[in-house]
């Protein structure tokens, strides 16, 4: 049997203050299972853990407590060099890759897969002239097509960038309030609280139209 892309599994991410008594700062917690190839739109506040949940994802940022499972293995336990064989995190227009080293390399094991199948967007860029968008909304959808689950996050400031997370996205991730919250459509999206506030009245209004 197949296993899913990906697992996260209980995952959970705790930051805290203090050297004597640790105060918690922020929490993130996630436990969602995505079975198979589609693109899933991301939305959520700046600073509510979007970046870290793609870094847990890509193994770039340990968990607290937890797993993450790609194709069945846990990321957090592969060879550092060999996290980008299973998924690959791109902040805008470069590559993340940045890890903790806390067990020896020789200790890890090998990855299951020789090309990433997970391919994660951190709000990337968009040229609005020259066609630029389509061919990037081409390149997601290659990805898909070839069996790949690709993460698309933008933080909309314009109408485009509603438009494009409602013509790519096949479900949506809603990252708000410590939680990373699965959304079926773009209408389900657009009419939960927390959507709506966090794109405020002007572009919930787009939202709206477009849903």
């Amino acid at each position: 049997m197949t296993p899913p892309l990906l697992v996260l599994e209980r995952l959970k991410k705790v930051y805290t203050r203090g050297a004597l008594v640790k105060r918690p700062t922020f929490t993130l917690e996630a436990d969602l299972e995505f079975p198979e190839s589609r693109i899933v739109g991301v939305l959520g506040p700046n600073g509510a853990g979007k970046t870290t949940l793609f870094e847990m994802i890509t193994g770039s940022n340990a968990p607290t407590e937890g797993r993450v499972l790609v194709a069945g293995a846990d990321i957090h336990r592969v060879k550092y060099k060999e996290r980008d064989r299973l998924a690959i995190h791109y902040h805008q227009s470069y590559q993340v890759r940045s890890f903790s080293k806390r067990v020896p390399s020789a200790l890890l094991a090998r990855s299951p897969t020789p090309k990433p199948i997970l391919h994660l967007f951190d709000e990337p860029q968009f040229n609005t002239q020259d066609g630029y968008i389509g061919f990037m909304l081409d390149f997601f959808r290659k990805l898909r097509a070839e069996g790949k689950l690709v993460f698309v996050c933008l933080h909309p400031t314009a109408r485009y960038h509603l438009e494009i997370l409602k013509e790519i996205g096949e479900s949506f991730l809603l990252v708000h309030g410590g939680k990373a919250v699965p959304k079926a459509s773009f209408s389900e999206l657009v009419v939960d609280e927390r959507a709506r506030g966090y794109l405020g009245p002007d572009m919930t209004a787009t939202a709206e139209a477009l849903a």
